[in-house]
């Protein structure tokens, strides 16, 4: 007995050791994004503050494809030091295995270590829509079953499944119109050809604010920091409607805990300063971070969560 204590207490010393320093050379984070999107710039927010606090290189390397797919399964299948971590977010990892076979599964693939952002969306019309608030919105689209429309970036994608969920709840017969992508997705609501959207903040707080969109309320239970004259939909509509994409950071399966311990305790402290918060405000996203045991309960919470969503909606998508 002496012997197996002396060796668990020779394991937790060197991994004491090796967290504290870790880490002695550059990190690499990966992207399964291109440059500009959502989580790439979280990301790069968040490598920034990372490199100052543990005063090595963490360097940005975009692997985008197959919706998040590659990127993420290469982190999946990568070499468990430390030395390669993921920008980790809801599409690949919470919403495509429910919707696509991936390479990976994320709940025993992937070493998490902490929430970075929440995405708020915010429920937008053209301006000349005829409701006042969100409870107006409600009651005008229930009294007309069919007869509006609502757009989306694609079938599947979080705008698609964050819509059919408050339509469910608010009990709204609508039909999808599926886009390439926000941009279209958004321009014809500007452009009156669909009545509405529950699309990204960061996507919508530009023509909200220069007039040519509306907003009725934001998708998440607080207020969005870049909308923060906007209610919560569930504050208005009484509906329990509280939905966010995320970001977060993990690792390959593997990674000591020490390692994971340390990075998460970075970016909790981070997270936590006005300047970021700030930061993210400007960008359309609210900070949040999480122990790695948190981030991996979240992650279980929200898979079956978009499960049930694509479920009741019987969304599929071409394979």
């Amino acid at each position: 007995m002496k012997k197996i204590a002396a060796v668990i207490t020779m394991l937790c010393m060197s991994g004491l050791a090796w967290a504290q320093t870790y880490p002695s050379r550059a990190v690499k984070v990966v992207v399964p994004w291109p440059p500009g999107q959502a989580t790439d710039i979280a990301a790069r927010v968040v490598a920034q503050k990372l490199q100052e606090s543990l005063g090595q290189p963490f360097v940005i390397e975009n692997k985008p494809g197959a919706g998040g797919a590659i990127g993420s399964d290469a982190v999946a299948k990568g070499t468990p030091d430390g030395y390669t971590l993921l920008a980790a977010s809801s599409g690949p990892l919470s919403i495509m295995p429910n919707l696509q076979k991936v390479p990976y599964d994320p709940l025993k693939d992937l070493a998490p270590i902490s929430l970075v952002a929440a995405v708020p969306f915010a429920l937008v019309t053209h301006p000349s829509f005829p409701a006042a608030n969100a409870r107006e919105f409600v009651a005008l689209m229930k009294a007309n079953p069919g007869k509006y429309t609502f757009s989306s970036s694609g079938t599947g994608a979080t705008a698609h499944l964050f819509t059919e969920l408050f339509n469910s709840m608010a009990g709204i017969e609508a039909r999808h119109v599926p886009y390439k992508g926000t941009a279209p997705a958004i321009t014809d609501i500007i452009n009156g050809q669909i009545s509405y959207t529950i699309e990204t903040v960061a996507a919508t707080v530009g023509h909200v604010k220069s007039g040519r969109l509306k907003a009725y309320g934001v998708s998440t239970v607080r207020r969005a920091g870049a909308m923060p004259d906007v209610p919560p939909l569930a504050e208005v509509t009484g509906l329990p409607y509280d939905a966010a994409a995320w970001i977060g950071y993990a690792a390959p399966p593997g990674t000591p805990r020490e390692v994971l311990l340390r990075v998460s305790s970075e970016i909790q402290k981070a997270l936590q300063s006005e300047e970021m918060k700030e930061r993210f405000a400007t960008l359309g996203l609210d900070p949040v971070s999480s122990t790695p045991d948190e981030m991996a309960a979240f992650m279980r919470r929200e898979q079956e969560r978009y499960a049930t969503i694509i479920r009741n909606a019987n969304i599929k998508i071409e394979q």
